[in-house]
């Protein structure tokens, strides 16, 4: 069992379910009884203005009443609507009463209210100059709870790896609710603390690897084990945002490269390292060249070649299969002495 896993089964906020009943029933029932009010509230109007049963006309019209501005409407404050994949966290007098995640109608204790820190702020995804960028709603929108896969593009930042180069890095991070209680009670915002803790555990694993490491294959590096980083940068944001009830299904680094300050220094490292490599592969790949055709001119005795000729000859062709221009053929029409 992982640490992770560990600390949502010991975790002291724990999810509970409500007790509550099927909403509809109670609907249908409360609108009759409304009605019912009404036609109780006519007749004992009737029966005042006629003067007889004077005392039960009262017992209606404050029966129907009741029921018809007071009792009834309170009755409608319990019915909740829970739509696919989100979960309505209810608290009454302040104490957690419980969360509601099956998708359905029901009817709950009235004076339950539904929380969400994040009802009356709109945040999209990821961090601008800085700071989320904000958008602020109507705070009478729905306070359900979503619990569909979240998609975080957080800002590039600028970072120095293990060698201390500045690189600038991004990553984007699929992330849902699993413990509506812990996100609502736990943490003020749940949407900013994973956004912040995705900044402290980028830094936390961009420094303990270098960017890129071609000549220590066995190495891991940010640009040659991308997926392998990737993976550790999940594991460590998970430990992270398990406080909040978050769990994190999916961490990739999406930007990756040098800051600007050192990028055409990079550069030309990278280039000067590849022409070393280019020019390694020619100069093996001439002398093989070179041996085949020596062996191939010895076996099938097509020329006698003495050690000066061979010298020779291994020379020119080694000049016309490593040289960076095309041969330009020279026709020799005396003797070869």
């Amino acid at each position: 069992m992982s640490k992770a896993q560990e600390q949502v089964q010991h975790s002291p906020q724990a999810e509970i379910y409500p007790p509550y009943l099927p909403g509809m029933p109670v609907l249908v029932l409360n609108i009759a009884f409304m009605v019912a009010a009404v036609i109780l509230g006519v007749y004992g109007i009737i029966w005042l203005e006629a003067g007889v049963n004077t005392n039960l006309a009262i017992v209606f019209l404050v029966l129907g009443g009741f029921y018809l501005f007071i009792k009834g409407p309170i009755i409608f404050l319990g019915l909740k609507i829970v739509r696919p994949n989100e979960a309505l966290v209810l608290t009454l007098f302040g104490v957690y009463h419980g969360t509601l995640k099956r998708a359905g109608f029901y009817f709950v204790n009235p004076f339950v209210s539904a929380v969400n820190p994040t009802a009356g702020v709109a945040l999209t995804s990821g961090v601008v100059s800085g700071k989320l960028e904000r958008r602020v709603v109507s705070p009478f929108q729905n306070k359900a709870i979503s619990l569909k896969a979240v998609t975080l593009n957080n800002e590039k930042q600028k970072i120095n790896d293990k060698l201390g180069n500045p690189i600038i890095i991004g990553i984007v991070v699929v992330w849902k609710v699993v413990n509506t209680a812990k996100a609502v009670f736990d943490v003020e915002n749940y949407h900013e603390y994973l956004s912040i803790q995705c900044d402290s555990a980028l830094r936390n694993i961009v420094r303990n690897y270098p960017y890129d490491l071609p000549n220590e294959e066995s190495e891991m590096s940010l640009r040659g084990s991308s997926q392998e980083v990737a993976e550790k940068l999940r594991l460590e944001l998970q430990e992270k945002v398990i406080l909040a009830g978050l769990e994190v299904l999916e961490a990739r680094i999406t930007h990756l490269s040098y800051a600007p300050e050192i990028a055409a220094a990079m550069l030309q490292r990278q280039q000067a390292s590849a022409i070393v490599d280019a020019r390694q592969l020619i100069v093996q790949g001439a002398v093989d060249i070179v041996e085949m055709a020596l062996a191939k001119l010895n076996e099938n005795d097509v020329v006698k070649l003495d050690e000066e000729r061979k010298a020779a000859m291994v020379s020119n062709l080694l000049v016309v299969l490593c040289g960076n221009r095309d041969v330009q053929p020279v026709v020799n029409s005396g003797t070869l002495y």
